[in-house]
């Protein structure tokens, strides 16, 4: 018997319910989204590479995005308007270079950076004098700052509103203070044409305080081993140590109040601490489709206005040829699409209309008649004229006697409908002429057996062997016996 069980509560099991899909707000839907992958070959620290830069884009990019060798760059563009994805930054390895590319999602341009020097989040932090790290500071997107991207030259305004459109705006008459935690610091040098990439935490530290209630406000525990009370402790202040002395342009006015001590219309002190990763790279070139498009600039290559019109003159023609070849191929399949419904069309009628017509009604009355009725008595009767005699009973009795219906035969026997084939075993055979003669010398009967001379009979008592036709040497009764050859064979006799 099936043991009760000792639950006695019986499951609630109620009809499955979807989950309801919440909308994203507005403001998230239509801040720019990023993708950051890797090409090329593999290096362990070109991967860290991208992890520190997807950590720098967040919250606004897919943290946890998984990439293969299969995966092409066609598979990202893809999912980018599923996903709002606005920008995809794309770190090639090569075996030269390390390049970076920034393109616009879903139709360019793209950017070009030849990447010169990196340095991963994990080494600035442990080279830093004072480690900060918080993980609060990630829930909102940085600050974006840019120096020197006001020079001459289309591709630096180019590359200032692509960088400044990789993260979400800021509204200033609506923003709130404590939402800004980061930041992202990119400066151009116009002497060597580099950009050094910095990234930034930002804190907010209020002044004009006693050195003792500040560790207080700012929430570090003070160690009170040598204070009696925390009277004392307040009073002797100015006795601590100051690892960190404040800069008189990094005082601000804030117009907004917020926490650890920092009030409205009071000063406070700005302070950054770099978490990484650092990027030195400079601007190779720019391209107007997604990464195979006309190159708008190059930095070491110039053309002539008579190459450059060459080369948009053979990119219009492969561009219509493209265009061809795909307008052929939809033609195709309409034509094919055409072809099926034509066919489905006209075998569904056949099977729906399962009237004969005349011709064949004719044809089949013909084969009727031709055949008729097959008896018995009409090849008696083909029979008594052919031979002149009347035939057998058997004769016609067994074509038609016989029931043609196969047997039951059951899944996975063995059984067989053809007859065994009988085993032709010619040693039982001998043994059992050997048997009959050994009975019929018992029953006296004298004369010649099966073997020949009743004398021989004393040489073969007992069980035969049949031995295939050869005559044993030894064991036959000594002496010579003459075979067909005339040759003459002794047997050795023990003595």
């Amino acid at each position: 018997m099936k043991k009760r069980s000792r639950n006695t509560r019986k499951k609630n099991i109620g009809p499955k319910l979807d989950a309801k899909i919440e909308e994203e707000p507005a403001a998230i839907k239509n801040a720019p989204h990023t993708f950051v992958i890797r090409r090329g070959e593999r290096c362990t620290s070109v991967g860290k590479l991208s992890r520190d830069f997807r950590r720098m884009m967040e919250p606004f990019t897919a943290a946890h995005l998984r990439e293969r060798r299969i995966n092409k760059v066609k598979d990202f563009v893809h999912l980018s308007g599923f996903f709002h994805v606005s920008h995809m930054c794309v770190f090639s390895l090569s075996t030269q270079t390390l390049s970076l590319k920034v393109i616009r999602m879903p139709k360019g341009p793209t950017l070009s950076f030849k990447v010169h020097q990196y340095t991963l989040a994990k080494d600035v932090i442990s080279n830093a004098r004072r480690q900060f790290v918080d993980d609060e500071c990630f829930r909102s997107a940085p600050l974006v700052i840019l120096n020197n991207f006001s020079g001459e030259g289309k591709h630096l305004k180019l590359m200032a509103s692509t960088f400044q459109n990789m993260f979400p705006s800021i509204n200033l008459s609506t923003v709130k203070l404590s939402s800004l935690k980061r930041c992202v610091l990119l400066s151009y040098n116009p002497v060597s044409k580099l950009i050094d990439l910095r990234h930034y935490t930002v804190t907010v530290v209020p002044i004009n305080l006693n050195r003792s209630v500040r560790k207080i406000v700012t929430r570090n525990i003070p160690d009170l081993g040598r204070f009696e009370d925390i009277s004392d402790f307040v009073e002797k202040g100015h006795l601590l140590s100051e690892s960190e002395l404040d800069d008189e342009e990094s005082h601000v006015v804030l117009p907004q109040n917020l926490s650890r001590g920092n009030m409205e219309d009071n000063k406070s002190s700005l302070r950054l601490h770099e978490i990484g990763p650092r990027i030195t790279m400079r601007l190779m070139k720019i391209e107007d489709d997604l990464m195979t498009g006309e190159v708008l600039y190059h930095d070491y290559i110039e053309k002539s206005a008579i190459e450059v019109e060459a080369v948009r003159k053979k990119r219009a023609q492969q561009r219509r040829l493209k265009e061809q070849r795909k307008q052929k191929q939809a033609e195709n399949i309409k034509k094919k699409e055409h072809e099926k419904q034509e066919h489905r069309a006209k075998t569904s009628a056949q099977s729906k209309s399962n009237q004969i017509n005349e011709t064949d009604k004719l044809l089949l009355k013909d084969a009727e008649e031709a055949v008729g009725e097959v008896s018995d008595e009409d090849d008696r009767e083909y029979y008594r004229d052919a031979i002149g005699a009347n035939p057998d009973e058997e004769l016609f009795e067994s074509a038609h006697k016989g029931n043609r219906k196969r047997p039951f035969i059951p899944k996975g026997s063995n059984y067989s409908l053809k007859p065994k084939k009988p085993r032709m075993d010619k040693r039982q055979q001998y043994d059992e002429d050997d048997r009959m003669g050994r009975r019929d010398s018992k029953k006296g009967k004298g004369g010649k057996g099966k073997f020949g001379n009743k004398g021989m009979r004393d040489d073969v008592r007992g069980k035969s062997k049949y031995t295939g036709g050869k005559i044993a040497g030894k064991g036959q009764g000594g002496g010579k016996k003459k075979m067909g050859g005339g040759k003459k064979f002794t047997s050795s006799k023990r003595k």
